[in-house]
């Protein structure tokens, strides 16, 4: 008998506690099914920006044997010396270490980066890669602005190099599946997707006085074009996502993802128009900036997308805790990191209720789509073929740029219209002010 809904909700439920995480192995077990390779079959690697998502992506890199790292860059020295033990833990040769990721460019030995900055520093840093010669790996998403994404597409195409983003649910194999599935025509016609990240896992921001950077730590570096302030430790490392200086919350942090694969299934790539509605709900008196609730609604030819986010509670659609939602005249179609099931419209027959699709199993996950995703970046930089690549810098730019309008929409406060041959909204200066990027202390946008 197929499950209810309430049994497949139960059953999210219990699944999702873990969606999203990241399993590598440990630096020993990477040290240790590292195979010799020629040097001239090695692709030597350089990392911009060590902690986080950076540091994750380097070590995924790593469990491919061809694959070197021979330089660091990070602005806090004491995250320098742990991550230069650390690679050399698993490859047994040191990197160079720099304070400044320029200089780490001038190494003509260095055939590609991997750029895990702030969002504020994804821009510069990739522009000045590709202009030095080097393939790019960036961490979603691709940037802090529009204006920055479509900068970083044209030097990509201007330089001729290879460029992914580190959209890694795009090397799922369980995600490909479902896609083929909702390209079928089984759900029907598809009015709605519902996409969402709810993260109980998120606490409160406590707030916390200004005080002098740390030791070792280059914080003007840090800032670059972003606003001069003084050092205050929320804004500082992991905590900065949740700051409009650096980042766009979880809009744009967890968004990505999930709009991507969203616009992808559906053969989408911009809205007619947006509306968002949100704020500091959950945590009204700490010390991010973001708002901890919001829904935006985007209009797209035959179908809406809603995107929802909440912080500091579990209970997301259909009992996950992300996801995304196809819902059509037939079926509904779940999808998140854990895998895809079909909750099938009825129908009523000669006085039966019967389904208004076939009957499947519930899918799940099949591995480690991180590792997927890197191991294609470097099948990419090899074959120099940026067709190869799951998640190029357009599929990237679509993201981030659709994840932007929303914020957009948030702070005007309105519904905004999207002009796609102009790339602007209509007739709406507010909202236009709002796609530029705005750098600050000496550092300019760069020029494409």
């Amino acid at each position: 008998m197929k499950p209810t809904r309430r049994d497949f909700l139960k059953k999210s439920a219990v699944a999702a506690t873990g969606a999203g995480l990241i399993s590598l192995p440990t630096l020993e077990a990477i040290a240790s099914q590292r195979k010799r390779i020629s040097a001239n079959d090695k692709l030597q690697v350089g990392l911009i920006g060590c902690n986080g998502m950076g540091w994750s992506d380097l070590r995924s890199h790593l469990l491919q044997s061809d694959v070197q790292c021979i330089a660091l860059a990070d602005v806090d020295q004491s995250v320098l010396d742990k991550r230069s033990a650390d690679v050399e833990a698993m490859q047994h040769t040191k990197p160079q270490l720099y304070k400044d990721y320029r200089k780490l460019l001038e190494n003509k030995d260095i055939d590609a980066v991997i750029i895990g900055t702030p969002d504020h520093w994804h821009c510069m840093a990739m522009i000045d890669s590709v202009a030095a010669g080097k393939h790019v790996y960036v961490e979603k998403p691709l940037a802090n602005s529009i204006e920055e994404c479509n900068l970083m597409l044209a030097a990509a195409k201007k330089y001729n190099k290879i460029v992914q983003v580190g959209q890694w649910q795009r090397s799922g194999s369980h995600y490909e599946k479902a896609i083929e599935y909702i390209r079928s025509g089984k759900l029907g016609n598809i009015r709605l997707v519902k996409v969402w990240a709810y993260q109980g896992w998120m606490n409160p921001v406590p707030v916390r006085p200004d005080s002098a950077p740390p030791a070792g730590v280059d914080y003007a570096m840090w800032l670059g074009p972003a606003p001069k302030r003084p050092f205050n430790p929320n804004r500082f490392h992991f905590n900065f996502r949740w700051f409009w200086d650096y980042a766009g919350g979880l809009m744009t942090d967890w968004g990505v993802h999930e709009i991507d694969i969203a616009l992808y299934a559906m053969n989408a790539k911009a809205p007619k128009s947006v509306m968002a509605s949100g704020g500091k709900l959950a945590y009204p008196d700490d010390a991010s900036e973001t708002p901890d609730t919001l829904q935006a609604v985007y209009e797209y030819d035959g179908f809406n997308m809603l995107w929802e986010h909440a912080t500091g509670i579990d209970g997301g659609n259909y009992g996950r805790t992300e996801g995304i939602a196809f819902i059509g005249n037939n079926a509904t179609l779940v999808l998140n990191r854990d895998g895809w099931s079909i909750l099938p419209e009825t129908e009523t027959k000669n006085g039966i209720k019967v389904y208004k699709v076939e009957d499947i199993p519930d899918q799940t996950r099949n591995g480690e789509y991180l590792n997927e995703h890197t191991k294609n970046f470097v099948q990419a930089v090899k074959a120099n073929d940026p067709k190869l690549l799951k998640c190029g810098i357009e599929t990237g730019s679509i993201a981030a740029i659709n994840a932007h309008m929303g914020n957009i929409a948030y702070k005007t406060g309105r519904k905004v219209y999207w002009d796609s041959a102009a790339k602007g909204f209509k007739n709406d200066p507010q909202a236009n002010a709002l796609i530029a990027a705005h750098y600050h202390n000496g550092w300019k946008l760069p020029v494409v």
